[in-house]
Order: C-alpha cells, then structure tokens, then sequence
C-alpha cells in the first residue's frame, strides 16, 4: 500500500509545476519525480505532467511563430491576442483541474483531454 500523503504532494508537485516558470525549468521536476518515485500513479502523473508541458511549448511556439510572422499586420494581432489569451487560460484551467483531480480521487492518474501524448 502506498502512502496517500506523499502520493498527493508528488502527484501535485508534477502538475504544479508549470506555474512555477514556463521555462524549460519547470519540466525538471516532474522528470526528477518520475525518475525517483517508486508509486504507479505518481509516475503516470508525472509522465502525464510531461506530456503537458510539451504541448504547452508546441502551442506557444505555434502562436509565437504566427505573432513573428503576422503580428506587424493589424487583422491578425487582433486574431491572435485573444487567441494567446484563450491558450493562457487554458494552460492555466487545466492546470488546476489536475490539481483538484490529484487531491480528489488520488488512486487514479489525471489525464488531461486532447493533448499529444509522446509518453
């Protein structure tokens, strides 16, 4: 049997993560997590926190890369600043519906919905 207490606050600290930096730093935690927890559903979070991260970065680059390249034009910086609002709202709601998903039914993984998954 695993300890319900420290499966909470490691499968918090995997998902939490991302509101510490957007950076690649952030990613460093879950994957220290993953390579030291001995617990299945600490590691699947973990991995699923992972996988969150890269589609945070692969969304932001997109909308970066569009603002790169349209932002000097005005239609689009009007498309695409509320669409970069949305993407932040998103990252964030998510973000916190883990969290409550981690503390309320701790025996299960969260698994964020339609997000590539390249673990």
């Amino acid at each position: 049997m695993y300890n319900t207490d420290k499966r909470n606050l490691l499968s918090a600290l995997s998902h939490g993560a991302i509101f510490f930096s957007t950076a690649f730093v952030s990613v460093g935690i879950p994957i220290a997590i993953l390579l030291v927890a001995d617990d299945p559903v600490v590691k699947e979070n973990a991995k699923e926190s992972i996988n969150f991260h890269f589609n945070v970065w692969l969304y932001g680059g997109i909308l970066g890369a569009l603002f790169f390249l349209f932002g000097w034009l005005v239609l689009p910086l009007l498309l695409l600043g509320p669409l970069a609002g949305i993407g932040y709202l998103l990252h964030w709601g998510l973000t916190i519906w883990a969290l409550i998903g981690v503390f309320s039914n701790p025996d299960v993984p969260f698994r964020y919905p339609y997000i590539f998954r390249v673990f």
